[in-house]
């Protein structure tokens, strides 16, 4: 029977699906950038004036809607909100687009540079094509990667939406996102170490046969050890603290250094 390491460490990867890397496949939100949290402020806004608008009298904290749809986009969201008010033949078209534009003019005005993360993703830029494999949209990305100076390192051609790359939107757990950035970069789903903080993400990121690390670097402090057991159990081949102890974990072998 395997054992699972102690919480809170983490495992070394394997050798031989390290050294067969050729991509890292990054979620963002969450994981690259501490997006979340912010963007439900915008996003609560939106959604509870589509739930005036349905004549349902929910209403959902930013907090509240982050602990009930992590993982997933808005468009998902607003449809599961339509079938539970007994609408599920509204239009949610004009309510994503509202959302994404509230969502996205909030975190560029929100969000900065992450020195430390920065810095390990630079280095780790030097062994692995970097890339971000997202469910949110490419617009949101943008202001994100901006606002965070991350362009540089993940420029818009190696970004992946679920939400616009596909030709049908989608959202993790789907793995379709995932298999669409792995054809795109030209490389197989075993070669791209995926990063995600979300179970839903892991899911679709193990899904299409990636390797898959999960951080828990922009996770709520509160919420660790919980995500970190259902991570593992979502199948990621260990759970790190940031990007940094995932460099010390793939970059001695990628060097040559690792034993």
């Amino acid at each position: 029977m395997t054992t699972s390491p102690p919480r809170g460490a983490a495992a070394a990867l394997p050798r031989d699906v390290v050294t067969g890397l050729t991509h890292l496949l990054c979620d963002a939100d969450g994981n690259l950038f501490p997006s979340e949290e912010p963007a439900f402020v915008a996003s609560a806004a939106v959604t509870n004036r589509f739930l005036a608008e349905l004549g349902d009298p929910r209403r959902f904290t930013p907090e509240e809607l982050r602990l009930a749809t992590t993982g997933m986009n808005f468009r998902t969201t607003a449809r599961r909100l339509a079938t539970e008010a007994g609408r599920p033949e509204v239009d949610v078209e004009p309510w994503v687009a509202e959302e994404k534009r509230a969502v996205t003019a909030h975190l560029g005005g929100h969000l900065r540079p992450h020195e430390p993360t920065t810095a390990a993703l630079t280095a780790l830029s030097a062994h692995l094509r970097l890339a971000a494999v997202s469910s949110s949209a490419l617009g949101r990305l943008a202001a994100c990667f901006t606002a965070t100076g991350l362009d540089g390192l993940i420029p818009p051609d190696r970004r992946f939406s679920a939400e616009d790359s596909l030709p049908v939107p989608t959202s993790k757990p789907d793995p379709a996102v995932y298999l669409f950035a792995c054809e795109s970069l030209g490389t197989a789903p075993a070669a791209g170490l995926a990063v995600e903080d979300s179970v839903p993400g892991a899911l679709s990121a193990v899904r299409a046969g990636c390797p898959t690390v999960g951080n828990l670097l922009f996770v709520q402090p509160g919420e660790r050890a919980e995500r970190e057991t259902a991570l593992r159990e979502a199948g990621v081949l260990t759970v790190v603290s940031s990007w940094q102890e995932l460099a010390d974990l793939v970059l001695p072998v990628l060097t040559g250094g690792g034993r």
